[in-house]
């Protein structure tokens, strides 16, 4: 099943529950999209491996950080993580919207 779509996302990092809407158009080896959440919308873009999704994200609020996001897409389920720095990585989770 595609990952092309809207997706509720939550990620439990060191700052509490961090939910946000993900929404992902594939093509070929590659997608682009956007993510809304508290922090704001920002552009996405990265790399599909059969259905593993990877890209970088850097945020600017509450503080600059560079996020690394990896996720698998199971049917309408998303499971993954994002590394955020020194942070280390935390897990992410989605279901289809």
């Amino acid at each position: 099943m595609s990952a092309d779509g809207t997706w509720n996302t939550t990620v439990n990092s060191p700052m509490g529950a961090q939910k946000a809407t993900l929404t992902i158009k594939t093509e070929g080896a590659t997608f682009t999209g956007t993510m809304a959440g508290a922090q704001g919308e920002q552009p996405v873009s990265g790399k599909v491996d059969g259905a593993t999704l990877t890209w970088g994200s850097k945020l600017t609020q509450p503080f600059p950080i560079d996020l690394e996001f990896t996720v698998t897409v199971d049917g309408d389920k998303m499971t993954g993580s994002v590394k955020a720095g020194a942070f280390g990585s935390s897990p992410l989770t989605g279901e289809r919207a």
